[in-house]
């Protein structure tokens, strides 16, 4: 038994990249503490993914952490008649979602826990036409998506092409922009960072603050390791 579990403990992370390395993931390079990209980002997520997907771990007033202010919350992030201090839900049953989508679609709170900032950014710049699915689109991170491409207007419309096998005999796909949307490539990647990096500090709004915590207490710990050594040494001098 013992030797069982040894060995899949070994086997575990090989399985798990053999799982994992189909995709390649494109880096976000998100900030946490870039207070506008998180405010820019909850702009997009209210306009554009809170119609299906529910928030139901966040408060619409935890954005004053991030520099809002009450009016600037009501007047331009709550679209559903919501008061300031509840939390981001939805209108739209889980019944009907799953009824027009196949799926219910998941709530948001903490998908960037589950998923990650890169898997996030990379999903959601990978979408591209596919007419041999229900919703006319596919992605290249997670194929057959249920979700259909919302901001394809502001996007454009990519198809992905399947390049001649290389000299190893591998295929390689890549996606071509064919029509172009009413965005940049560049704003549009940097609308999308601006979402991740609010999915992101919407899973843990005080990540921030825990690491500076977290750097003081060492810090603390440091300068008592020091203190406690000279402590140690002058009570030990005269013992020989």
């Amino acid at each position: 038994m013992r030797t069982v579990l040894l060995v899949a403990c070994l086997l575990f992370p090989l399985i798990a990249s053999a799982a994992g390395g189909e995709v390649k993931l494109d880096r976000a390079k998100i900030d946490l503490r870039d207070a506008v990209s998180i405010q820019r980002g909850a702009q997009v997520f209210v306009n554009y993914c809170q119609g299906c997907h529910a928030a139901s771990y966040m408060r619409y007033n935890k954005l004053q952490d991030v520099g809002l202010s009450e009016d600037q919350i009501s007047d331009n992030l709550i679209l559903t008649g919501a008061k300031i201090g509840e939390t981001m839900t939805i209108a739209m049953r889980e019944e009907d979602g799953k009824t027009w989508f196949g799926v219910t679609p998941p709530d948001l709170s903490v998908i960037a826990r589950s998923r990650g900032a890169d898997w996030l950014y990379t999903y959601l710049r990978g979408f591209y036409r596919d007419e041999s699915v229900v919703t006319g689109w596919n992605n290249v991170a997670f194929p057959n998506a249920a979700m259909p491409h919302v901001l394809w207007k502001l996007q454009g419309i990519q198809r992905l092409h399947t390049q001649a096998a290389d000299s190893h005999g591998k295929a390689h796909s890549e996606l071509v922009l064919e029509t172009p949307g009413t965005m940049s490539v560049p704003a549009y990647n940097n609308m999308i960072r601006d979402l991740v990096t609010y999915l992101e500090y919407m899973a843990e709004p005080e990540s921030v603050k825990r690491e500076q915590i977290g750097i003081i207490v060492l810090m603390f710990l440091g300068l008592m390791a020091v203190l406690t050594w000279l402590l140690k040494r002058e009570f030990w001098k005269d013992v020989h």
